[in-house]
């Protein structure tokens, strides 16, 4: 009788224990702020890399239109001009590294009849070499004329590539057209305004 008796009192007990479980939700928000804050931390790491990208992504777009309008500036550029246009544009990298940047300035000359642009001059990371047919937009097709083309790539990695093992970078880039402004071309070395 009294083991019948403890064993009640211990279930009454426990109905207790239970019922006052249910209704105790004290434990709740810190269940929950356990659960959201991986999603809260993977949502700002996210938005942050984002957030870099886009401006990695605008510091090339303004890097190549740069290297093509100080090219175009000139009547005629040298080795050390290439070197300070080249290092003027790596400023523009700050506060991002400009160790992963490759630039190229090119001449194109366009044919008066075929409308091809090819290359007069090249120089900087991904050369062309000269007489190479360049694709330029239709708009810009006009016969017997002259453009600085610049060339601008940036292999962005993310911070957070670590965690992601399969992640080598994102190459961004950009191209920029700008014609000669001092003269009909930009000499370089042997070059000639000629109509080769």
């Amino acid at each position: 009788m009294k083991t019948k008796m403890l064993s009640s009192i211990w279930l009454l007990r426990l109905r207790r224990h239970v019922a006052a479980l249910r209704t105790n939700n004290s434990g709740l928000a810190a269940i929950e702020f356990a659960m959201i804050i991986p999603l809260m931390a993977m949502l700002f790491i996210g938005t942050n890399e984002f957030a870099a990208g886009v401006a990695v992504d605008r510091k090339v777009t303004i890097m190549a239109r740069t290297l093509s309008d100080l090219t175009s500036q000139n009547t005629e550029v040298t080795d050390d001009k290439f070197t300070n246009f080249f290092n003027a544009g790596k400023v523009i990298m700050t506060p991002y590294s400009s160790t992963p940047v490759q630039g190229t300035i090119s001449e194109l000359w366009i044919h008066p009849d075929t409308k091809k642009a090819r290359v007069q001059w090249s120089k900087g990371d991904e050369a062309h070499s000269q007489g190479d047919i360049i694709e330029i937009p239709d708009a810009l097709k006009i016969g017997g004329t002259y453009l600085i083309y610049s060339e601008v790539k940036y292999k962005y990695v993310p911070s957070v590539a670590w965690f992601i093992n399969k992640v080598s970078g994102i190459t961004l880039s950009d191209v920029s057209y700008t014609r000669p402004r001092q003269g009909i071309c930009v000499k370089y070395k042997t070059t000639d305004c000629t109509t080769k």
